[in-house]
């Protein structure tokens, strides 16, 4: 993920929420559904660490109050770019990548905006045909759509994508198959694209059980606080960054030390 000298020596450039400055150089990233949950984790500790995060979410009032926090946070460091809409909108991912590239250098994609579906959870042989398209909008075509955006971006500075994905993808779950069935095939655009772009780091990543809204959904009538904090799930997704192994598909829970995420 390193630019040439030439780029890092380009004039400061201001940010696209008229807040702080950004160089060329200034590593960003794109991260979906920020407003919550891992999405917003993930946002606040890469801006604590000097990166520029365009973020997005469904709710603006949502998208706001989470960035103001995270805002108030950083002690001068790093800058979020907040973009309310929805990820399965065309012309919502241009406005992404263009805010992105007018910051900084583009170099992480974080492909973390979802949806589950009916809740409570519908088994295959009653699932609604046109809520299964609906995920699948959402959850594979958004997803590949803003990768086609970003990727000379990415290709330029050597950058990555991190498709967030979920053990339904590999488990046979009864109730899961809209879901799962869709971050199945989110995997493969992650395995597939791995193949084709070798010059990118590409990874599946499967960030185990969260105590977010998303799972509440699926689980309507339980008591999830047993679940871990999506903060807690943050330093696998460092780890990826810092580290860069191979493309590829990994669990949190294989990145972080015995007892991490209980």
């Amino acid at each position: 993920m390193n630019d040439t000298k030439q780029d890092k020596q380009q004039d400061k450039q201001q940010d696209t929420d008229g807040g702080t400055t950004a160089t060329a150089h200034t590593p960003v990233a794109i991260i979906t559904g920020g407003s919550r949950g891992l999405g917003a984790a993930l946002t606040a500790d890469l801006a604590r660490g000097g990166w520029t995060v365009v973020i997005d979410g469904r709710d603006a009032r949502a998208l706001a109050a989470t960035t103001d926090r995270i805002r108030d946070g950083l002690d001068g460091v790093g800058s979020v770019i907040a973009i309310p809409g929805d990820v399965s909108d065309a012309a919502h991912r241009t406005t992404l990548v263009h805010a992105a590239r007018a910051a900084g250098s583009l170099e992480l994609v974080f492909n973390n905006a979802s949806v589950l579906g009916p809740s409570p959870l519908r088994r295959l042989g009653d699932h609604p045909l046109e809520a299964l398209g609906h995920i699948l909008d959402v959850n594979v075509i958004a997803p590949l759509g803003l990768i086609q955006l970003a990727l000379d971006d990415l290709r330029r500075h050597h950058g990555a994508v991190i498709n967030v994905s979920s053990d339904a993808a590999v488990e046979g779950y009864e109730g899961w198959g809209g879901y799962g069935s869709s971050k199945a095939a989110l995997d493969q655009v992650s395995r597939v694209l791995a193949a084709e772009e070798p010059e990118l780091r590409v990874y599946a990543f499967d960030p185990g059980d969260m105590r977010t809204a998303m799972h509440q959904e699926a689980f309507p009538v339980e008591d999830i606080s047993d679940r871990p904090e999506p903060e807690t799930v943050v330093p696998a997704v460092r780890a990826l960054l810092a580290t860069s192994p191979p493309s590829g598909r990994y669990r949190a829970a294989d990145l972080l030390p015995v007892g991490a995420l209980s």
